[in-house]
Order: structure tokens, then sequence, then C-alpha cells
């Protein structure tokens, strides 16, 4: 993939007070690891000399909603990403570079896009590599797919395992070609670097589709505008721990306000509507799985359910078959 980010940003634009622009770099394992994982909020992050001198440079510019990002590392470094950052879209130009997520390793392609966990927690381990990002808030992908009539206000999931197609891939490369001109032309404030932020964050949602969640209807009443943000907050967290108390907090309503406003809605508590949505989650993971590899297990424990018997049981209940007839299928 060509590559259309490039350095000489030294010249453009001053910084405004809206932009994001910073370099971290150094010549240390022990400063890389600790400059990097501030960057990232990770943890057990550790980095160490390969066949080279160790060096590492890492910079970023754009704004709050979307930044343009290198990383450049002679050497090798390994940590943990928490969930929940911004949609990270990255490429890498060479070395290598794989993450871990729920159990499952992915190596990323040279020269292609692909999609960081961005609802998982995950693990990496990248050596001598130079790689390019970009960083969009999930704010701002999420009113951007507000306006696109196949997705509305819904809440949105991506597939970090899907591949894009090639000609998504060339628009992505062509998009970000004319951002990066924006940028250097007018700087963050322009007019010119704003609509093209636009139409980066409406080809990230080409080049990695969201899987839609439909959520009930009633959720559009005005009354019930804070509990569609906690029903929201399950939707997407939903392979993670979930407690009232986030619920709490991503509604703006009191712990007894959560329970009482999905017993009034849906008639079940908060924590009966996670373990539904997770029966769903598993459910379609099953239909589209290679009966031969697949793993009841796996996909199980992938969306929260830690003993097993507990699990075929609820799954019986819900969809009147055991999860391995749903494999077969």
């Amino acid at each position: 993939m060509a590559d259309p980010l490039t350095d000489d940003f030294a010249d453009g634009p001053a910084p405004t007070p809206a932009t994001v622009r910073f370099e971290v770099s150094g010549e240390l394992p022990a400063d890389a690891a600790r400059d990097l994982g501030a960057v990232y909020g990770g943890e057990r992050w550790v980095a160490r000399v390969t066949e080279t001198p160790f060096e590492y440079r890492y910079t970023a510019i754009g704004d709050a909603e979307l930044t343009v990002r290198r990383s450049q590392l002679r050497g090798a470094l390994s940590g943990v990403v928490p969930a929940g950052g911004d949609y990270v879209v990255t490429w890498i130009g060479s070395g290598t570079a794989e993450v871990e997520r729920l159990g499952e390793r992915l190596v990323l392609p040279l020269g292609a896009p692909a999609l960081f966990p961005p609802d998982h927690e995950y693990a990496f381990l990248v050596t001598d590599h130079d790689q390019r990002m970009v960083h969009l808030d999930r704010a701002f992908v999420h009113r951007v797919a507000a306006t696109r009539s196949t997705v509305g206000d819904h809440s949105l999931r991506f597939d970090d395992q899907h591949v894009p197609e090639p000609e998504a891939a060339r628009r992505w490369q062509g998009a970000l070609t004319a951002l990066v001109r924006s940028l250097r032309a007018g700087g963050t404030e322009s007019v010119a670097w704003q609509q093209a932020k636009v139409v980066v964050a409406e080809l990230f949602l080409e080049l990695f589709p969201p899987m839609v969640d439909d959520l009930p209807g009633v959720l559009g009443q005005p009354r019930n505008a804070r509990l569609r943000a906690a029903v929201e907050y399950v939707h997407d967290h939903a392979a993670e721990p979930v407690t009232i108390a986030d619920l709490s907090a991503a509604s703006g309503l009191s712990v007894r306000s959560v329970q009482e406003s999905f017993r009034r809605v849906f008639d079940v508590s908060p924590l009966t509507y996670l373990r539904q949505v997770r029966l769903d989650r598993v459910r379609a993971e099953l239909l589209d799985a290679d009966p031969l590899a697949g793993a009841v297990g796996d996909v199980a424990r992938r969306w929260g359910f830690a003993h097993l018997g507990r699990f075929s049981a609820a799954y019986v209940e819900r969809f009147g078959e055991y999860p391995k007839q749903t494999l077969r299928r």
C-alpha cells in the first residue's frame, strides 16, 4: 500500500489550540516502554534490543477527533492495550506486528489496512517496524455513522478480523492523501481539514463495515433517552465485564433508576438483558462458524460465559436448541 503520510509537517501551519501534535523519541528500551505505554494507557509494556542499536520515534498530528500517526522502532516492544480507546486503523510498512485478543492471535499484513481490536483488551508484539496509524475518536465516528441510512443511530460493532476490499483500501489511501494535504495547507481549523476528516470517517465505515445492533424501538421515546444510553453501553461492551455502576455512569441515572428502568421497559434486570445480548452474539458467531473448526466453548468464553453448563442451559432457554445444534446448521 502506498504511503501518503509523511513526516514533513514541520514547515506547515503553526499548531492551534485545537491541534493534537506531539512526538516522543529516544534510544533506551525503558524509555520506549514508558513513553509509548503512556500514549495508550497500556500495561506491562516491555521493550528490548534486537539485532540493531535500539531507537524509537512516535509522532502524531491532527485534532481531538482524528490524528495521523507514525511509529518507528528498531527493537521489540510488547504490552497490553485496554479496551475502549479510539478506533485505530493501521498498516505496517516494514517489520512485524501481531495482536492477540480473547485468545486469538492475528499477524498484521504488510502494506494493508487493519483494525486494532476496538472493543477488547489486546496484547501486541512489534519488532523492527515502521507503522502508520489513523486514530478516529469514537464519538466522531458515531456522529458520521448516524448520517448513513444503513446505520442510523444504532450502536456500532466492528470485526477487527475483517479484510478490506482492495477497492475500499484504494479509496481510503486517496482520502488520507487529501486529508494530509488539507492539514498542510490550512491546519486543523480549516474547512478543508474538517471536510476531509468526515470523508475519512465515511471511508472507515466502508473499509470496516459496522455490525449494527437493532435496538428496541421503545428506546426512541424521549422519556427513555437515558435508558438508551445504558442499553447502548451494554451493546458496545457486551464482551467485557459490565456492572450496574458502569450503566449508571454511562446513562447519568442512579443505580436504582437503572434497575427500575430496565424492569419498566424490558421486564428484566440489567444483567439479564446483558446476558441476552451475549447469547445473541454467541448465536450469531455459531451460525457463521465452520462446524469442523468451531468450538462452542471458545465462543461462549469470548462473550463472558465462564460456566459452560449454565451457558448451555441459558442458550436452550433462549433459542430452543443446544449450541452445538446451532453450530451444525
